[in-house]
C-alpha cells in the first residue's frame, strides 16, 4: 500500500499552531500531573527552564486545542518517550497522520 504525499499546508499549520500548543501540554502533564521536576522536563526536552515556566504560565503555546482521544493518546505517548529514554518513540509524521484524523 503507497503512502500519502505530505502536505505542505498541514505540516505548515502543524508546526505553527500545533506543536507548541502540544507541547506546552505535553510540559503540563510531566509536571503538574507526574510530579517531574521543572529542571529535569527542561533536560529531557533540551529547552530552557525559563522556556518550561513559560509552557505552564501559557505565555507559551497558547491558546486552546481539542484533545481528540487519539492526540490525548499521542500526548501520552510522547511524555512516555521522554521519561524513558526515547522507548517506543513517535515522530512528527505520527502527530501529522493524528492531526489529519480529526480535521477530516
Amino acid at each position: 500500500m503507497k503512502r500519502p504525499l505530505c502536505d505542505i499546508m498541514l505540516c505548515d499549520e502543524l508546526a505553527r499552531n500545533y506543536l507548541p500548543r502540544m507541547r506546552a501540554e505535553l510540559v503540563c502533564r510531566l509536571v503538574q500531573r507526574q510530579g517531574v521536576r521543572q529542571s529535569e522536563v527542561s533536560r529531557r526536552l533540551g529547552i530552557s527552564r525559563a522556556a518550561i515556566s513559560q509552557y505552564l504560565s501559557r505565555k507559551r503555546g497558547s491558546g486552546d486545542i481539542e484533545l481528540s482521544d487519539d492526540m490525548a493518546e499521542m500526548l501520552d505517548r510522547w511524555a512516555f518517550t521522554i521519561m524513558n529514554d526515547g522507548s517506543g518513540s513517535i515522530t512528527i509524521c505520527d502527530i501529522c497522520r493524528c492531526a489529519k484524523k480529526e480535521r477530516r
